[in-house]
């Protein structure tokens, strides 16, 4: 009879045991998949990339010779045509030289009609000689100095003409550096930068300084990008590209690339292109310097089925386990499984090779589905082939339970019977 007693008390305790459990104990909530359907539609795969607004051509005017600038006939904004003065630089040091050196031309030339003179004496006497000497006047030693300094006469007259053409020469370099100190615009076009003041002395030496920087056509502007070396395959001359500024914001300008540079840019081993975008600017609205933020369309398709790239990025976890982690310590645990249910690659990056996303089975459990991805926009990629049609659902994330939404949720260690630390507590 005991012994029957004691048998039923442990059924009783089981039981109790067992129905607090169940009624009481901690449940799991279900996994619930967000899902989306695969469409129809258009792709635009573009490459990204951040430049710089520049003229077409632009020409940089300096200065030959050194010296103070004493006047200015060009600003910022001037219009300018070939041959217009833009500055003008102390004549004073080479009107001087330049008159040193016709001085010593006409000296040259002095020298040269002396020397003319010189000859011919030399010349009547030597004739003087030759006929003394058949009369037998004169020896033979006679005639042989006076055909001596004839012909030192004539290389005189030699020297002189070399010294004439020498001067010359001077002459011509100090009318050249004089011409100098008067600059004028080399083409047509806008001054679009002024580095010297009046007053200012500039020095030739070496390297020209820049005195003014002139564009020849501000209609016509280049955005000048560095595309990275992993998207440059696909940028080739004459496809569309669209750019923003911060000047008009919310606003595209369209241009094409023009150029393909093949000159790298190294910097701290990133590998980097100059892609060349032309641009029309006949409202002038673009200014020279302007940071542009450039799309370049590298593939366009039209009327394609496409699915979003989150259902590429979503990979299930164990649902016994993520459901574990949902239900535990909070807001902090759910994010941290949302997370690792989504590895998230670059975005806007093609997607190649063979892929799965992801249905929802019969039984309410992740069904794999492989396809074949091809260009993608960074929100969708397009599907070119694979077991899925148009109006298909697939997974792309978990949603989470409403308490782990909860923004006012504690973050972990810090539960309902838990108080925090104060400052004396952490030894503060």
């Amino acid at each position: 009879m005991r012994r029957a007693v004691w048998i039923v008390s442990i059924l009783a305790v089981g039981l109790a045991i067992g129905g607090y459990v169940f009624f009481g104990g901690e449940r799991k909530a279900p996994i619930r998949y967000k899902t989306a359907p695969v469409a129809r539609g258009t792709i635009v795969s573009v490459v990204t990339a951040i430049g710089t607004i520049n003229p077409v051509v632009s020409v940089q005017v300096g200065s030959q010779v050194t010296g103070k600038v004493i006047s200015l006939h060009a600003d910022f904004n001037s219009v300018v045509k070939v041959g217009d003065v833009v500055a003008r630089i102390d004549p004073s040091i080479y009107q001087a030289r330049r008159d040193q050196a016709a001085a010593n031309l006409a000296n040259a030339k002095a020298a040269v009609v002396k020397a003319r003179a010189d000859l011919a004496q030399r010349k009547r006497e030597l004739d003087r000689a030759k006929v003394l000497l058949g009369q037998q006047f004169v020896s033979q030693n006679d005639v042989d100095v006076a055909a001596t300094a004839y012909e030192g006469a004539v290389a005189q007259l030699d020297v002189a003409s070399a010294q004439v053409k020498q001067a010359e020469a001077a002459l011509n370099a100090a009318e050249m550096d004089l011409k100098y100190t008067v600059i004028r615009s080399p083409v047509n076009g806008i001054v679009i930068a002024r580095n010297v003041e009046v007053g200012q002395t500039v020095t030739a030496g070496f390297q020209t300084p820049m005195l003014f920087l002139i564009a020849l056509d501000l209609m016509k502007m280049q955005v000048d990008t560095n595309v990275s070396e992993a998207d440059i395959g696909g940028i080739v001359e004459g496809k569309e590209a669209t750019f923003t500024v911060d000047a008009y914001p919310g606003e595209q300008f369209r241009g094409a690339v023009r150029q393909v540079r093949n000159a790298p840019i190294s910097v701290q081993n990133v590998v980097t292109y100059d892609v060349v975008i032309e641009v029309d600017n006949r409202d002038l609205r673009l200014k020279p310097g302007m940071t542009a933020n450039a799309s370049i369309i590298v593939s366009r398709k039209d009327q394609v089925l496409k699915v979003p790239n989150a259902a590429l990025r979503f990979t299930p976890l164990n649902a016994e386990r993520l459901a574990g982690r949902m239900t535990g310590s909070g807001g902090s645990s759910a994010d941290s499984a949302a997370k690792a249910a989504h590895a998230v690659p670059a975005p806007g990056e093609p997607a190649t090779g063979s892929k799965a996303v992801w249905r929802v089975g019969p039984d309410g459990d992740p069904v794999s589905v492989p396809i074949q991805p091809g260009i993608s926009d960074g929100n969708f990629t397009e599907l070119v082939a694979g077991g899925l049609k148009e109006g298909d659902e697939v997974i792309v994330g978990i949603e989470m339970p409403r308490e782990s939404r909860n923004p006012h949720t504690l973050p972990p260690g810090f539960g309902s019977g838990q108080r925090r630390p104060s400052s004396r507590d952490r030894g503060l």
